[in-house]
């Protein structure tokens, strides 16, 4: 049983979502679909900013290219300029965010995956030590201090992996289970942070808000 959110066939988990195979299924969640909506809540929280930047792993391919690919759409239908960097290493940190004040980036998009997902705190801090607007794909890392996230439901993810589990544990097979896309995303938004970087949440986003963190 696995829950990812990464493509399951790409990453050679199954065969197909519909049929599996062989003795493995699972969910898999929106995350790299979720990027042009984060550049936009990021554009509709700042729209003074015309300058935003992304982060991503490039050790991460499948992750970082599908990233890539839908934010910048979002960005030249948006007219802003959107800077990609690559950082695979939290040595690189320092010289990320310098780099970010020289190309002037009013705001800032964080790519899911492993690496970025077990920095959160150090992420979230640096962020708002360097007062920069910044969306991250999971509460989490909103929990930690950063602005805001928009993304994937781990709960719910969860709460589908255990619903599965337990059907194969009554003797259902795996490969007789499709795989199951977990739709049920999340806005968080942290006001303290706002506050912090002088930043005013626009009442469009807090009315959409799932979570508001004060």
């Amino acid at each position: 049983m696995f829950e990812t959110g990464n493509d399951p066939v790409r990453l050679g988990l199954v065969a197909s979502l519909n049929r599996p195979g062989g003795n493995v299924t699972g969910i898999a969640q929106l995350a790299t679909e979720l990027a042009p909506k984060r550049l936009e809540l990021l554009h509709e929280m700042i729209p003074e900013a015309k300058i935003l930047a992304l982060i991503v792993d490039p050790t991460d391919p499948i992750v970082s290219e599908n990233t890539t690919r839908g934010a910048q759409a979002a960005a030249n239908r948006l007219g802003l300029e959107l800077h990609i960097l690559n950082v695979s290493n939290e040595r690189d940190f320092d010289a990320t965010f310098e780099r970010l004040a020289q190309l002037r980036a009013g705001g800032l998009s964080i790519s899911g995956g492993q690496f970025f997902n077990s920095r959160s705190n150090k992420l979230a801090a640096m962020a708002l030590q360097h007062a920069l607007p910044t969306i991250f794909p999971y509460r989490d890392l909103a929990a930690a201090g950063g602005l805001m996230s928009y993304g994937a439901s781990i709960t719910d993810a969860y709460r589908l992996a255990g619903i599965y589990t337990g059907r194969v544990l009554k003797g259902e097979k795996p490969a007789d289970l499709p795989v199951q896309q977990a739709t049920k995303v999340e806005l968080t938004v942290n006001l303290k942070t706002a506050k912090a970087i002088g930043v005013t949440v626009p009442m469009s986003i807090l009315g959409r808000a799932d979570e508001v963190i004060e």
